[in-house]
C-alpha cells in the first residue's frame, strides 16, 4: 500500500487500477471501474508556485509537463496528447538538457501557476442565517458560539446578518445607532429585483433600465451595499449588539403545532442579497438551523404535530408529500448559487430532522460544508464551527472559486464525478454516454472546497481491441483553477501517466495481464469508489438492491482475480494485493452508507455527504473503523475489529469517524471506578486511561466536522456505539465468549461466514 500512499504524496491522486485494462471488455470485467480520487488543493511543501502563466498546447490546450517530448536544438515541444508541435516562445529560449524549467522537472508532476501579479483580491464574505425558532437555551448557546466565531473572522472580510422563524429579518448593520431591520413574509417568494427595491437599494443612485444588477460595478453604489455587510472590523460591535438582543421567534406555536420556520425563503433571500452585492466573489452563506422547515417553498412537513416528519421507509414509498418540491426548490436555489460562484454551509443542530435530506443538493454542489449534531451546545458543533475559521496548524485551508478541467489521451473518456462539484455542461469528445454523477461534461464548477476535499472520476476506456502489446501510456491531465485561501487567482495543473495492459487472446497473455493488474490494485482507493458509487445508486436509482450489487461485485471480483481449482472451495486464495477488499466490503454492507434502518433520512444524507467529499485515508475509516488496544501487557496496538478483542484487563479506541469511542473492559471500569488512578503507587493505572484520552484528542483535533467522543464501559448503554461496529464472531446463539468478553445481539453473519460463502460461490 506504500507506494501508492507515495503516489499521493506527489500528485494528490489514489487510482484502484494503476495499470490500466487497455480495453472495453477488460475494464468491464475488471469489476471496479478505471477511476481515480484527486484532492485539488492538496498541500504539498516541496510543490513550486510558478510565477508566470503555463505554456498551453496551441491545439487541445494541454499544459507543457514532464511527459512531453522536447527538442532543444529545434526549440519545439511535443504534446502527449495530441502529438500536435508546438514552437517554445522567445523567453523559453534559453532551455537545453542542462537548464530546464520546472514543469518539465520530472518530479514535478503537480505545479501551480500564479500569474496574478497584484491583481486586487476580493475579501472573503460571510453571511450568517440564523434560525430564532428554538428554545431559549438553544439560542444562548448558538449566540455565544457565534459571537467567538466573529472574533476569529479576518479583519477585512465582509460580514452579514440574516435571522428567521415566522418571518425573514435582514439587519442593516451599516447604521448601529439606531438598530435596522428589513422584514419579508415567510410564505411568500422574493426574486432579486423585488428583495433591491424593498431594501431601498435605489434611493440615492436611480435603477440602471437594462442589464443585470450586480456589485457596484453594475448598478449598485458601494455605500448601499455596505449597509449591509461591512468589514468585520467595523461592524462587531453593531453585530454582538444585534444578538446580545435576539429573542426567540415571538409569534405563538399552538400545542399541536410545531413552529413556523421558514428556512427556504432566508436562504433564497440570503442568495438573492450576495448575487446582487457581491457576484462571483469568495461568498459563504453559513446556515444555523434548529428545527424542521415548515413555511415556503421548502417545507418539509406541515405544522400539525400530527404528521410525522417523512423516513426513509415515507421516501421507498413514495409517500414523503413535501420531499420532491423541496428537493426542486433547492435544486433551483444550487443552481443560483453556483451561478453566482457562492457557498452553502449548513450547521444543523436539533434532536428532530431539519431537512438536510432535502437541502443535499444546494450544499453539495456548491461544496458547502456540513455539520450535524443534537444541540448548539454540544462541542460537535462548537469546535467544528470555531475550525472553519481557524489558522494555524489545524486550518481547513478553505478556497473558493475553483474550475477543474481534464485532459485525456485518446481512448478514455470521462463518465462524471461523484463529489462537491457542479457541471459546467462542457461537452465535447472527452465525455462517455453513459452519465454518473455529474457527468456530460469535461468542465466543472467548485464554488467552495477544503485542503481535503477530493472529488471521484469514473472513466469509460472505448478501445475496442487491441492489435499488439505495446502500447503508449495513457495520460491525464487535471487543471484546477481556483481562489487560493491569501486571495491570489491560481493554476494547478496535475498529469499523470499509467500504463496500460492488454494482450491478444491468447491465455498466456491473459493469465500476464491479470498478473499485472493485481500488482497496481489499490484496494482502499477501491473500496472508496465502490462506497460512493453505492450511495450514489441508492439515492438515484429506484428499486436499487445495494448489499446484492455489492455482492454480485465482489464475488466477480473473486472468481476474475482468485487463484483456485474449479468447484474447491478449500483451494481459494487471494494475492496480498487483493486480500483486504473482502473484507472492506463486508464493512461497507453493515456500514451507515448501506444500512439505513435506525438512521432517518437526515443522518444518511449527511454521512453520504462526507463520505463524498473526504480522502481516500478519511474515507477507509469510515468503511472500516480503525481498533486500538491498551492494555498492561503492552504498548498501544492495533486489533482486529472483532468482538473477540473486548477484554475485561484493556482499554479499546475506536475511531468510526463520526464518532470516536473510548471503551473500558470491565475489570478496568471497576478500579476506575474505585480511584485507583489517583493513588501514588499506581500511576501506571492513570498512565493507562490516560493513553487512549490523549490520542483520542489527537484524532479529535485533525478532523472536520469534529468527531463525537464517547467513553463508556464493558455491559454499559453506550457501549452500543462500538458493539455496533465490530465483526459478530461471538452472537447469542453461537458458543460461549472468552473470559471477561462480549457477546453482540444480532443474527448478522460473522465475516467467517461471509468469507466461506464468498469463496463456495467465486469457485463455481
Amino acid at each position: 500500500m506504500s507506494e501508492f500512499m507515495d503516489l499521493e504524496s506527489q500528485d494528490g491522486v489514489r487510482m484502484p487500477w494503476n495499470v490500466i485494462p487497455g480495453t472495453k471488455q477488460e475494464s468491464t470485467n475488471s469489476v471496479v471501474p478505471v477511476s481515480a480520487i484527486y484532492t485539488p488543493i492538496k498541500p504539498f511543501p516541496s510543490m513550486p508556485v510558478l510565477p508566470y502563466a503555463p505554456l498551453r498546447c496551441r491545439t487541445c490546450r494541454s499544459v507543457l509537463n514532464p511527459f512531453s517530448t522536447v527538442d532543444y536544438a529545434a526549440k519545439i515541444w511535443i504534446c502527449p496528447f495530441c502529438f500536435t508541435r508546438n514552437h517554445f516562445p522567445p523567453h523559453y529560449a534559453s532551455i537545453s538538457d542542462e537548464n530546464l524549467p520546472a514543469e518539465l522537472f520530472p518530479q514535478y508532476t503537480t505545479i501551480e501557476y500564479d500569474s496574478s501579479i497584484e491583481k486586487p483580491t476580493s475579501p472573503p464574505v460571510f453571511i450568517f442565517v440564523v434560525d430564532t425558532c428554538m428554545i431559549e437555551e438553544e439560542l444562548s448557546f448558538l449566540k455565544s458560539a457565534l459571537s467567538q466565531a466573529l472574533g476569529l473572522l479576518p479583519d477585512h472580510s465582509l460580514v452579514g446578518l440574516i435571522t428567521f422563524g415566522t418571518f425573514v429579518h435582514v439587519h442593516e448593520l451599516g447604521f448601529p445607532s439606531v438598530p435596522k431591520t428589513y422584514i419579508f413574509k415567510g410564505s411568500k417568494d422574493v426574486n432579486k429585483e423585488q428583495l433591491l427595491e424593498q431594501m431601498s437599494f435605489f434611493l440615492k443612485k436611480p435603477k440602471p433600465a437594462t442589464g443585470v444588477i450586480a456589485g457596484p460595478r453594475d448598478g449598485l453604489s458601494t455605500e448601499s451595499i455596505a449597509r449591509f455587510l461591512l468589514p468585520a472590523s467595523d461592524c462587531e460591535f453593531a453585530l454582538n449588539s444585534v444578538l446580545e438582543e435576539l429573542q426567540k421567534d415571538p409569534w405563538p406555536v399552538p400545542a399541536d403545532q410545531r413552529a413556523t420556520r421558514c428556512t427556504s425563503t432566508a436562504l433564497s433571500v440570503a442568495a438573492s442579497l450576495l448575487g446582487a452585492c457581491v457576484p462571483g466573489s469568495g461568498a459563504r452563506i453559513m446556515a444555523f438551523i434548529g428545527g424542521p422547515s415548515t413555511e415556503g417553498q421548502g417545507a418539509i412537513v406541515s405544522k400539525n404535530l400530527s404528521e410525522p416528519i417523512r423516513s426513509h421507509k415515507d421516501l421507498d414509498k413514495d409517500s414523503a408529500p413535501h420531499f420532491h418540491k423541496a428537493v426542486k426548490f433547492y435544486e433551483g436555489l444550487s443552481k443560483q448559487l453556483v451561478n453566482q460562484g457562492h457557498v452553502l454551509d449548513l450547521f444543523a443542530c436539533a434532536l428532530d430532522q431539519v431537512g438536510i435530506a432535502e437541502l443535499k443538493i444546494a450544499v453539495e454542489r456548491t461544496g458547502g460544508l456540513v455539520v450535524l449534531a443534537e444541540s448548539f451546545g454540544h462541542s460537535v458543533f462548537k469546535d467544528s464551527l470555531r475550525r472553519v475559521f481557524q489558522s494555524g496548524d489545524y486550518e481547513l485551508g478553505l478556497s473558493s472559486n475553483g474550475i477543474f478541467e481534464i485532459n485525456f489521451s485518446k481512448d478514455v473518456k470521462v463518465q462524471g464525478i461523484i463529489g462537491p462539484c457542479a457541471s459546467l455542461e462542457k461537452k465535447g469528445p472527452l465525455c462517455s454516454d453513459t452519465v454518473v454523477g455529474q457527468g456530460n461534461t469535461s468542465a466543472w464548477k467548485m464554488c467552495g472546497l477544503d485542503k481535503a476535499t477530493s472529488l471521484c472520476l469514473i472513466f469509460e476506456i472505448v478501445k475496442k481491441e487491441i492489435p499488439d502489446a505495446t502500447v503508449q501510456p495513457t495520460s491525464n491531465q487535471f487543471y484546477f483553477h481556483y481562489q487560493h485561501s491569501s486571495g491570489q487567482m491560481r493554476l494547478r495543473v496535475t498529469t499523470l501517466s499509467r500504463r496500460w495492459v492488454a494482450g491478444p487472446g491468447s491465455l498466456q497473455a491473459s493469465f500476464s495481464v491479470q498478473h499485472e493488474l493485481i500488482a497496481g490494485f489499490d484496494q482502499e482507493a477501491a473500496a472508496v469508489v465502490m462506497a460512493r458509487l453505492v450511495s450514489f445508486k441508492m439515492e438515484s436509482e429506484a428499486e436499487f438492491d445495494p448489499i446484492r450489487w455489492l455482492d454480485k461485485s465482489l464475488i466477480h471480483m473473486c472468481s476474475r482475480f482468485g487463484d483456485y481449482q474449479k468447484d474447491s472451495p478449500s483451494s481459494f486464495s487471494l494475492s496480498p494485493r487483493f486480500s483486504i477488499f473482502p473484507q472492506f466490503m463486508f464493512h461497507l454492507r453493515r456500514s451507515q452508507f448501506v444500512q439505513v434502518f435506525n438512521n432517518s433520512p437526515d443522518e444518511t444524507a449527511y454521512f453520504r455527504m462526507i463520505l463524498n467529499r473526504e480522502n481516500v485515508t478519511n474515507s477507509v475509516v469510515m468503511i472500516q473503523p480503525s481498533l486500538i488496544s491498551y492494555s498492561f501487557h503492552s504498548g498501544p496496538e492495533p486489533a482486529l475489529l472483532d468482538v473477540a478483542a473486548i477484554a475485561a484487563d484493556r482499554i479499546l479506541l475506536l475511531d468510526a469517524y463520526f464518532t470516536v469511542v473510548i471503551f473500558h473492559g470491565s475489570t478496568i471500569a471497576q478500579w476506575r471506578k474505585a480511584g485507583y488512578q489517583d493513588l501514588p503507587e499506581h500511576q501506571a493505572f492513570a498512565q493507562l486511561l490516560q493513553a487512549p484520552r490523549d490520542d483520542g484528542d489527537q484524532i479529535i483535533k485533525e478532523r472536520f466536522p469534529v468527531p463525537r467522543l464517547v467513553i463508556c464501559d464493558q455491559h454499559g448503554s453506550q457501549a452500543r456505539f462500538l458493539l455496533a461496529k465490530l465483526n459478530p464472531s461471538a452472537t447469542y446463539n453461537n458458543e460461549a465468549p472468552l473470559p471477561g468478553g462480549d457477546v453482540i445481539f444480532t443474527d448478522d453473519v460473522s465475516f467467517e461466514v461471509f468469507l466461506d460463502h464468498l469463496q463456495r460461490l467465486a469457485v463455481q
